[in-house]
């Protein structure tokens, strides 16, 4: 189907359709994404025995590091979100093909010894969870360029800078670009797999929600730290929305975990700085955050609407 689950009219598809394209083109996006779109998928809702689930995604849901690895190729974890919401629902079937450095074309494409991730959607799968988009807009050369220019200005702004110097935000293109092929993975699911119910996950906060740095646990310049705040915001938002716009629902990761970001101390932090002290990947959930996310998506599985 182009959109939707076949429940909303051709109105409240041009209606989504409207207000995605407005968030996009302006200043929407840059607010905070911590509450849940109330849009839902099809399938099933409270506790969801005996269920087929599928969970696509790139490394923050994959969990690379965290004990225990099961699969070194994508660097995925027994520990993380999908094994641990599997576990909980007491799944009859499940496959998880998250992959580290997944991208949305990995939907379609392999990756290593990674099949298609649209392939572990069948038309029989109940629910499908899916995290992707960070690497699309670059996620970890963000981070690399954003780290080496912090030093060449602490108390400024040069990674935002860089990013504005064609006067138009980069970061922001990005996103926008990426909107299009989210939705095109949320059409495949849906094609693939009609009766399911389908939870597009967030990304988690990485930095102080308040705007304040800590370098050089983070050694990102100290304007920065609010600039790369709501480009994450941004991209929450993208995703929320572009799951409404599909019918789907949005597990919201970002507002759970404020306060447990990369400037925490390690007894706090549920996301490993970029010298990680607890087993993940830099810039990356833990453990506790990989459970963290699990209870979002487990409230998300709770709700009808």
């Amino acid at each position: 189907m182009a959109y939707g689950t076949g429940r909303d009219g051709s109105a409240a598809r041009h209606r989504r359709r409207a207000t995605v394209a407005a968030a996009l083109g302006g200043c929407a996006l840059v607010a905070a994404s911590t509450t849940p779109a109330a849009a839902h998928g099809g399938g099933h809702g409270g506790h969801d025995r005996g269920i087929r689930y599928a969970a696509l995604g790139d490394s923050y849901t994959s969990g690379p590091v965290i004990p225990t690895q099961v699969d070194a190729d994508c660097a995925r974890s027994d520990h993380n979100y999908p094994s641990l919401v599997a576990a909980a629902r007491h799944v009859s079937a499940f496959k998880d093909v998250s992959c580290a450095g997944a991208t949305t074309a990995e939907m379609w494409k392999a990756q290593g010894t990674n099949g298609p991730q649209l392939d572990a959607v069948r038309r029989d799968t109940d629910l499908v969870t899916v995290q992707i988009g960070g690497n699309d807009i670059g996620f970890g050369s963000i981070i690399g360029t954003c780290a080496t220019l912090g030093a060449t200005d602490l108390a400024g702004n040069p990674c935002q800078r860089y990013y504005n110097a064609s006067g138009t935000d980069q970061l922001t293109v990005r996103i926008a670009q990426t909107a299009p092929k989210v939705d095109k993975v949320l059409r495949a699911v849906r094609a693939r797999a009609p009766h399911a119910r389908i939870l597009v996950v967030g990304y988690p906060d990485l930095l102080p929600d308040d705007g304040s740095g800590c370098y050089p646990t983070v050694p990102f310049a100290a304007k920065d730290f609010p600039y790369l705040r709501d480009v994450g915001k941004r991209l929450n938002l993208m995703l929320r929305l572009v799951a409404a716009w599909n019918g789907a629902g949005y597990a919201d990761t970002y507002g759970p975990t404020v306060g447990h970001d990369m400037c925490k101390a390690p007894a706090d932090r549920w996301i490993e700085p970029l010298q990680p002290a607890s087993p993940a990947a830099p810039a990356h959930p833990n453990a506790k955050g990989e459970a963290a996310m699990a209870g979002a998506v487990l409230a998300r599985l709770d709700r009808r609407h």
